[in-house]
């Protein structure tokens, strides 16, 4: 079975993920599928929108195959030059796209989905960038809409990886989810996409409110991750004398140092909504990780051993070089990522 189907129905061309034995993980042929399917499309008088969603199960999409990454680490620069040119592709697709978004999205799962023009979250959603725990950092243009966030939610969001429910990630302060909805009416959803005149009106008459992102942690945010590094995070969360803060700090030092540092760059540089330039300092970045240590050394922790205790180089945040990792930010030797042609 196919890991990903197209389908048309009425008005729209549908995508539905179907690889939910391993949480819906995005591969380099799926992608290379969507790309096609989304070409295709756009040429298509017959198809005025496109939607993507999940065939059941508990994710949407936990992400990219790491997994796939670690055993052919020499391939891994063409699928993410694959999937990158794919966030950008969707993000700037000349129709109405449609993500429906329910369960965990995380990673690769998020390229394909929150760039949409239209995000209809269901109330399972569990949205995480929860890169750093395995020594790599926020990508697929995560940064662009990281610092779209206000109150340096982004930061927190990217050096936490902390998940958000669907009512958070509704918040106006967050922006990820445009119509929130109830899950058991996603189906309707998913017909008024393929069949209302009037898209708009359409998926609005199923929102619903959404609770207030209201609480100690929520408060804590704006005071400790409007910080200048990592490093003054960690300091101002041991000022901050609570268990929200506590709670926080005893995250973050579970990360690779490194990749805190460049996540923490990487947000604060990004233009809010532009995701092309977001993915070109991923590229660039990912060059360099792809020839570091944390990144398969967090994979094997993770998924292959799965001893869950990683061993960063270097362990602690004050061994980081600063002059190496501002280097991530520079053109690789085998140039900058090309974003020509996408809809060719």
């Amino acid at each position: 079975m196919s890991h990903v189907t197209f389908d048309t129905a009425g008005r729209a061309g549908v995508i539905t993920l179907r690889r939910q034995e391993a949480l819906n993980a995005i591969s380099e042929s799926m992608v290379h599928a969507m790309a096609e399917a989304l070409i295709e499309w756009a040429k298509d008088d017959r198809i005025e929108r496109v939607a993507i969603r999940a065939d059941g199960g508990r994710a949407f999409s936990a992400g990219g195959d790491i997994r796939e990454i670690y055993d052919a680490p020499a391939e891994a620069l063409t699928f993410f030059e694959a999937e990158y040119r794919h966030n950008v592709r969707v993000a700037t697709y000349p129709k109405p796209y449609i993500a429906l978004v329910d369960g965990i999205v995380m990673g690769g799962g998020v390229g394909v989905s929150l760039h949409a023009s239209h995000r209809i979250g269901g109330e399972n959603l569990a949205f995480a960038m929860p890169e750093v725990g395995i020594g790599f950092f926020p990508d697929i243009g995560a940064a662009a809409l990281l610092a779209a966030m206000d109150d340096h939610i982004g930061h927190y969001i990217a050096l936490t990886g902390n998940r958000l429910g669907r009512d958070h990630a509704a918040d106006p302060a967050v922006g990820l989810v445009t119509h929130p909805m109830p899950s058991d009416v996603l189906d309707d959803a998913l017909d008024r996409i393929a069949g209302a005149r009037d898209l708009d009106p359409a998926l609005s008459e199923l929102v619903v409110e959404t609770e207030p992102w209201d609480d100690d942690t929520r408060a804590v945010i704006p005071q400790v991750f409007s910080a200048a590094s990592p490093l003054e995070v960690l300091e101002r969360l041991a000022d901050a004398d609570s268990e929200a803060a506590a709670a926080i700090a005893k995250k973050i030092a579970r990360h690779s140092p490194t990749s805190l540092e460049l996540a923490h760059r990487a947000v604060s540089r990004a233009t809010a909504g532009d995701v092309a330039d977001a993915v070109t300092t991923d590229f660039r970045i990912l060059a360099r990780v792809l020839e570091g240590h944390d990144f398969f050394e967090g994979i094997r922790a993770a998924v292959i051993d799965k001893d869950q205790a990683p061993r960063w180089s270097p362990a602690e945040m004050s061994g980081v070089d600063l002059e190496e990792i501002e280097a991530h930010f520079t053109p690789p030797p085998h140039g900058d990522l090309n974003l020509e042609g996408l809809l060719r």
